[in-house]
């Protein structure tokens, strides 16, 4: 796919995200009327999260019709035929990687540190990304090949020297036993880091892309959290860890982002954990 197609079709995921956003932040003022169901400890969805991603599929499929879809609630569209479509099946096709409201906590909270993820991967990796923030106004864009954006303008990775030149956000997994995370933390610390968590691994993922964290890590994410916001980080310069490897497309993968600089770093927290790629989707 040429530059000018993947340019084409991050200016269709913009237009779909903001519409999407659009929707997101109307449920999220009347967010004291939403139904809410328990989908695991600390997995909540609302009737919010299915609304906003049945009008992103629906945008998806009129704009890009017959490409497989994975999103948070939705499911995966073509998982029955994984080998003639995507990353990991050998056929190359776009998979297009959904979180409607990514830190649903967060919001149904109203806590404003959610955003609506819309990624896009083949093959040959990750593709593209668009982050919208309804609340603050703010859209991240961006891809490996296309550069990073937000609101149009141009966004580059920190490239922090060491874990004291800002704030590294450190996501939690129940995926995963806590003893990682906390081993994590305690390296990070004892490194002279500090660490911060929103509640949004995509919108976190963004400030990534931005300069505005230094790095970030969590042990476990499925890809409708991380595809778009490692796009971004990619785009913007950064190092991302491989999240499409083995199965992680649909199992999920550690994630982990920052500079160039910062990435041996960053790396080393994740030593003695185990593989990248871990834990089913829930």
């Amino acid at each position: 796919m040429d530059r000018a197609e993947l340019n084409r079709r991050l200016a269709v995921t913009e237009r779909i995200a903001r519409e999407a956003g659009i929707l997101a932040r109307t449920w999220f003022d009347r967010r004291n009327r939403l139904r809410i169901e328990t989908k695991g400890p600390q997995d909540l969805v609302s009737e919010a999260d299915r609304a906003v991603e049945v009008l992103i599929r629906e945008r998806l499929a009129a704009a890009f019709p017959g490409e497989r879809v994975i999103g948070e609630e939705g499911g995966d569209d073509g998982a029955g035929h994984v080998a003639e479509q995507g990353p990991g099946g050998g056929g190359g096709g776009p998979v297009w990687i959904v979180d409607p409201i990514d830190g649903t906590q967060c919001f149904l909270a109203g806590i404003p540190s959610w955003c609506v993820s819309i990624g896009m991967a083949s093959e040959s990796g990750v593709q593209l990304g668009v982050v919208h923030d309804p609340v603050v106004g703010e859209t991240f864009t961006g891809g490996p090949a296309l550069g990073a954006f937000c609101n149009g303008r141009p966004i580059r990775v920190h490239e922090a020297s060491g874990f004291g030149d800002g704030m590294v956000e450190v996501g939690v997994s129940l995926r995963r036993p806590l003893d990682e995370t906390l081993a994590v933390l305690e390296r990070l610390l004892r490194a002279g880091g500090i660490y911060h968590r929103s509640g949004s691994g995509a919108l976190s993922l963004a400030y990534v892309a931005a300069g505005r964290y230094i790095g970030y890590y969590e042990d476990h994410m499925n890809t409708w959290d991380s595809c778009a916001g490692v796009a971004l980080v990619e785009g913007a310069g950064g190092w991302c860890s491989d999240i499409l490897a083995g199965d992680g497309l649909t199992r999920g993968a550690r994630v982990i982002a920052s500079g160039q600089n910062l990435a041996p770093a960053m790396r080393t927290l994740a030593e003695g954990l185990g593989a990248e790629g871990l834990g089913d989707a829930p």
